[in-house]
């Protein structure tokens, strides 16, 4: 039986920010690369007990899809959104 993740969903400037919060281990490495400071921590807690992250903090997210690249776990989607 395959595992099945659910994802929290945030649209934020140009892009549709998808947080796995079962994958997430809280490292804030998406925090550190993001370009425009949107990502930060969330009041959630994740599997480990450690705060996820979410989008909304800063500047709307431009959709370069760091955080979706650095994140060692995958549990970060970035969607652009159509224009």
């Amino acid at each position: 039986m395959a595992t099945v993740f659910k994802a929290i969903t945030t649209e934020d400037g140009k892009g549709i920010f998808h947080l796995f919060p079962a994958l997430c281990k809280g490292c804030g490495l998406c925090i550190e690369k993001c370009p425009v400071d949107t990502i930060g921590w969330a009041k959630q807690l994740g599997v480990f007990g450690t705060p996820v992250v979410e989008s909304g903090h800063g500047k709307p997210c431009i959709a370069c899809k760091k955080c979706e690249l650095v994140c060692p776990d995958s549990a970060i989607w970035i969607e652009k959104k159509e224009e």
